[in-house]
């Protein structure tokens, strides 16, 4: 294809693509820069597939977020002491 907006070996290009996810996920990008988000996940597996996975886990913690997950025993506790320890050695740290 000749369109300057399909251009399988730039990198750079999916990387700007895929930087926009998030917003057009969100329903905040700009109506145009849809269309061309569109247009590249339509003939770019690649990023297709980031798009499908970011998709999907979104929609799982959307449907999760509202119900408590009980962790493992002891979880909590060795992710606190964890933390704490981490802070503390960032505050001695030359």
């Amino acid at each position: 294809m000749d369109d300057p907006h399909h251009r399988h070996d730039d990198p750079d290009h999916c990387r700007d693509i895929l930087a926009q996810l998030n917003d057009y996920l969100d329903g905040e990008l700009a109506e145009s820069l849809c269309r061309e988000l569109e247009y590249h996940l339509a003939s770019c597996p690649d990023c297709r597939t980031v798009y499908d996975t970011l998709s999907r886990t979104i929609h799982i913690y959307r449907a999760l977020r509202d119900e408590p997950l009980d962790l493992p025993p002891g979880v909590e506790a060795r992710l606190m002491a964890r933390i704490t320890l981490t802070l503390q050695e960032k505050t001695h740290d030359p």
